[in-house]
Formats: C-alpha cells, structure tokens, sequence
C-alpha cells in the first residue's frame, strides 16, 4: 500500500483536529468554569469552521471573559502569583480579619462616650456614641483601604484599643480636655506621625530596636493574643486572691456565671474545631470555627440576635452634629494663667499618643511579618515606611471624622494565619468595614467567644518563634524575656518594647557592653522614661 505525503497526512490531521476541537466547543450551557477555555479554542479556529454559538453561550463566554479580566487585574496589581496566593485565599483573609476585629464597631463608640454618661451627659453621651460608631466605620475602612491599595499589604486598621482608652478616661475624664479638644490632639499627633514617617525617623525607630527584642515581638504578640481570647471567652477571669483564675466550671447552673460558662463552652468548641480542621491542611480554618462557634452559642444563648440599633439617619445626623471636624484647637490654649504647664502637658500627651501608636504598629507588622516569612533577609517588612504612611495617614483623618488615634490591629494576624500575604486582603476587610454602616446589626450577631479561638489559635502560632531566642546570654535574653511578657501582663504591646528597650540598655551598660548599643536606641529609651515619669498611662 502506498503511503500519502507527509503534507497530505499533516492536512488531514489537521482538519481532524480542527473538526475534533470544533464539536468540543459546544459542551452545555451549564459548564461555566469551561467559558475562558471555549473562547480559547474558538479564536484559534478560522472563521467558516467556528459554529454558531446559542444566546446562552454568548452570554456565559462573556461572563467568563469578564471573569479572566477581573483575576487578571487584581493578579497584575496584588502580584498574588508573586506571593503563591489565590483571589480565594485573600478573600477569606480578608472576611476573617474582619470578623475578628468587628467588636471595634461597638466598643469604641462606648468607649468613646462612657466619660459623658460618668458625668451625668447622658443625651450629649448618646450623639457622641452615635457619631463615633460612624467616625469608626469610616476610619477602618480608610485606613485598611490605604494598607490595600497604597501599602499593599494584608493589614488592618481601626481605632486602637488602649489608645482610645487613654483618650476617654485619661485625657477627656481625667484631664478635663472636652472631646473636641481631645480630638484636636489627635491630630497634633497624626500630624507629627506624617512628619516623622516622611523624613524616616520611624523607620529609624525599627532599625533601632535590637535583634533580642525584636526576635521577641512575635511570641509576645502571640502571648498577648492569647490572653485577649481567654479573656473574651470568659475563660479566664479575674480573681482577687491570685488576679486571674480559670472560669467555674461547676458554676453553670448559677444564673449569674451561666452565661459566662456557655461563652467558655462555646469557645473550646470553637477552639477544638479551629484546630482539627488546621490539622487537616483545610482552607479557611479560622473563619469555619468561627461560625461553628456562633451556631453552637445559639441553643447556649450566648449567641444573640438583637441589641444593636439599627437608626442610621439618627446617627448620620449625630455624626455631622458632633464628631466630624469638631476639633476645639482654640479651646487647647485657652488657660493662659500659666503656658509653661498647659504646653507641657500637651507635649506629654502628644507624646504618649505617639509612642503608644508608632511602638504598637511596628510590633504588629514586624511580629506578624514575622510569622508568616513576610521579612526579607535583614529581618525588614518590604513596603514598611508605606505602612507607617497609611497610619499616619489615618490618625490624621480619623481625628477629623471625631475617633481616637488609628493604628494597626493585632487581629489582622487572624487574615494572615489563613493565607492572606497582599493587600488584597485588606482590601476586602476595608470594603466590609464601610459596609458595615448598614449591615452592623448582623456583624454584631457575631459573639466575642467566637472569635476568641481565632485568637487563641493564632497566639498559638506565633509562640512558635520564642525557640529562635538565645537565653545563654543574659543581656540579651532579660529584654527578650521582658518583652514578651510585659505584652501581656500590661495589656500594651507598646509597653514590652520599651521595657525591653530600657532593661537592653541598662544590662549592657552594666555588663561593660556599652559598644553594642546604637545611639538612637538610647533616644528611644529616654523618652518612653520621660513618658513613664511624667504621664499616666491611663
């Protein structure tokens, strides 16, 4: 038998091939995920061998087009490739950061507006919770959207806790400040932030801190973390004889400690399942425990379905009434009888606003980075003086919109431990965030013993990093030691980088190693003392 030519066989093949694809082209409407690869093939066939293609092709093959577009823009700008992320994994980052900080929402404006009502201003209390509530809503996503799309990195930002402590007991019942004067130094301070982070100084500020302490960060977090969730679930309480203890256990038929039981409950559950699913390698551990745990708190009545308000208009109207541009800087060099004090007690307070933010921002980003191998070689967070950027940024602007100083949440170490590495993740927390203007009272469905075990579980994660430490030296195993324990047990994360700063100097001065110390991490000792000597710590 007599073989055809190699060309006709490469034609015949070819027609074979190009009939083959072409009935391949037309699988059901209802294969959505095949769209981009229809179109594909389609394009590569000449025009007279295409079929015609019913309505409902079109339509899906333009939804997938539109599909590839929308990932291929998102991959372009985030570089998710770059950082072995998917669009999936960031968004249920991004849900979970957001979930484990939305108690943000309801306990800044109370915090906020607690002084009023402690000085019998129960209606003036009222307008600054509802103005607050919108003030933090907005500044979350402001400050998150500047990490997203200027930072690009998968942190968040709100009102910080401690901060905004220091703000309503400390300066406006403590002080006498009012709120609006309050604010004002809010703003001094985000002012001083920009300054400083445009000329370097907070970068500064991170190559200072020795590698003892900042090797300790991370596992200080991690402790620190842990203890915010064991208290959440109601698992640890206070104890008069011994400060802490474990919750009662027997106690659950008390009407008084039920319910504190049932949160105890409810978090193990969450806890345990946190874990297995972990264990098992499964996508989206932390966020599936946390609604396990919200399902399971509803028969224990710890989850609640009512007691948020739901009165936007009201609150809108407070918001523009009360908060926004509201800062009294006139009111803040009013007393004239004696200027010497009136401005050092206003630098005292600028300063502790701004050490308290700067030293609680870098923690979180260096201890979280840490953690998830986000550090380039130097031990250094990429992008840092733009993070330190969108913060300063966002205490600027927040004091405008009437909340206390903006910072980093530690939380958002819930969206990294669940893959996220870019900012898209924040992105969507910060898209949640100004979401929540409306959709509050379901996000407040969410009880606090639920999303306890995330933190827990992430505290978990980051102690890994404590066996990096060398505890052969003692002057550099003291700091380190001190700044993972004064995390916790002073409630500030700030707190344990200046101890750990302040014992790192004194040990290595006293031990003849004074070479080993730079200059500015001495500067950075002397003013958390002189914040230490002069202002109270709230």
């Amino acid at each position: 038998m007599q073989s055809a030519p190699c060309g006709a066989l490469h034609i015949k093949g070819c027609q074979r091939s190009a009939a083959a694809v072409q009935g391949a082209a037309l699988p059901t409407p209802g294969q959505g995920r095949h769209a981009e690869k229809r179109l594909f093939v389609r394009q590569r066939l000449p025009a007279e061998n295409r079929r015609p293609l019913t309505r409902g092709q079109r339509k899906e093959e333009a939804s997938g087009m539109a599909q590839t577009n929308g990932q291929g823009t998102l991959e372009r700008f985030f570089k998710l490739k770059e950082h072995n992320t998917t669009v999936r994994t960031e968004v249920v980052a991004g849900i979970t950061t957001f979930v484990a900080m939305a108690y943000i929402l309801v306990v800044n404006p109370q915090m906020l507006a607690d002084p009023f009502y402690i000085m019998e201003q129960p209606e003036y209390a009222a307008h600054v919770a509802n103005g607050v509530f919108f003030a933090t809503c907005l500044i979350a996503f402001f400050g998150t959207f500047l990490m997203s799309v200027y930072a690009k990195i998968p942190f968040a930002q709100a009102p910080g806790m401690g901060l905004n402590a220091f703000f309503a007991y400390t300066v406006v019942l403590g002080m006498g400040y009012t709120y609006g004067q309050a604010l004002a130094i809010v703003f001094i301070s985000g002012i001083l932030f920009i300054v400083i982070t445009a000329i370097g100084f907070r970068e500064a500020c991170v190559r200072a801190i020795p590698p003892c302490v900042r090797g300790a960060i991370s596992a200080g977090i991690g402790l620190f973390l842990a203890l915010i969730g064991l208290k959440n679930a109601g698992l640890v309480v206070s104890n008069s004889s011994t400060l802490v203890a474990l919750i009662d256990f027997s106690k659950w038929g008390d009407p008084e400690l039920h319910g504190l039981v049932a949160s105890a409950l409810v978090a193990l559950v969450g806890l345990v399942v946190i874990g297995a699913l972990h264990a098992r390698r499964i996508k989206g551990s932390i966020i599936i425990g946390i609604l396990v745990a919200t399902i399971v708190g509803v028969p224990l009545g710890v989850t609640s379905f009512g007691g948020f308000s739901m009165n936007i208009g009201q609150q809108f109207s407070d918001f523009v009434d009360v908060s926004l541009f509201k800062m009294d800087f006139a009111g803040l060099f009013a007393d004239s009888a004696n200027v010497f004090q009136m401005v050092f007690t206003l630098v005292m307070i600028v300063i502790s606003f701004s050490l308290v933010d700067m030293f609680d921002t870098i923690g979180t980003l260096l201890g979280t980075a840490k953690q998830a191998n986000m550090l380039d070689q130097n031990g250094d967070m990429p992008r840092m003086r733009q993070a330190m950027m969108a913060d300063a940024l966002a205490t600027t602007v927040g004091a405008c919109l009437g909340s206390s100083t903006a910072t980093t949440f530690v939380e958002s170490s819930t969206g990294i431990a669940e893959g996220g590495r870019t900012g898209l993740t924040s992105l969507v927390t910060s898209l949640l965030f100004l979401a929540s203007i409306i959709i509050a009272p379901i996000v407040g469905i969410v009880p606090g013993a639920a999303t306890a075990p995330a933190l827990i579980f992430v505290g978990v994660l980051m102690m890994g990093s404590i066996k990096e430490l060398d505890f052969t030296d003692m002057s550099e195993a003291i700091p380190s030691f001190v700044t993972v324990t004064f995390m916790p047990f002073t409630y500030s994360i700030a707190n344990g980088i200046a101890f750990g700063l302040i014992t790192y100097v004194l040990i290595k001065l006293l031990s003849g190693k004074a070479r080993e110390i730079r200059p500015f991490t001495v500067v950075l000792c002397l003013l958390f003392v002189l914040r230490f000597a002069f202002m109270t710590t709230g």
